[in-house]
């Protein structure tokens, strides 16, 4: 479990080295607008709509390396004042929902690129491309989500019966 957990966290890597690539691009991509813009030759037609999908894919490129760093959003000021037992407890369910919750959006996900792939439906703005291609990563990163979700509960399992002392802002 070890292992596969160590291999998940490089692919995490790699997702979240994409995700910071696109931000990148999209830094570069609105800076070229606005500069051609500026010089008054009309600027990058495609760059508003380009970078909405850059953003999409961002937050679900960064979501579960985000999840394994433990830099989501917490109550860490309520675990951390509560027994250590409740506060373990409470880390489990907190895990079981997220679980279920990603769980629920990989499904709901796929049964919505599933129906748009077999519409044939467009997104037609300034580009005109096929929806399930923007639809596509939304249940592989709730799928990843998933994955950690079930790494951090064996890792819950394996440890101290306490809250997890990752991303804890109390002291």
């Amino acid at each position: 479990m070890e292992l596969a957990s160590r291999t998940f966290g490089r692919v995490l890597d790699a997702m979240m080295l994409a995700a910071c690539m696109i931000v990148l691009f999209m830094t570069l991509l609105i800076g070229a607008d606005v500069g051609l813009r500026n010089a008054g030759l009309g600027g990058v037609s495609w760059s508003n709509e380009v970078s909405e999908y850059c953003l999409y894919l961002i937050t679900l490129l960064s979501a579960p390396w985000l999840l394994r760093q433990g830099q989501h959003i917490r109550v860490d000021i309520l675990l951390k004042a509560m027994p250590p037992r409740i506060g373990w407890l409470l880390e489990w369910v907190g895990d079981l929902l997220g679980l279920a919750c990603s769980v629920y959006f990989l499904w709901y996900g796929w049964k919505v690129l599933a129906a748009s792939y077999s519409s044939g439906a467009v997104s037609i703005k300034t580009l005109v491309l096929p929806e399930w291609w923007l639809l596509v990563p939304m249940p592989l990163a709730f799928l990843a989500v998933s994955i950690e979700f079930v790494f951090r509960m064996h890792r819950l399992a394996i440890g101290e019966r306490a809250p997890r002392a990752d991303a804890v802002s109390a002291s």
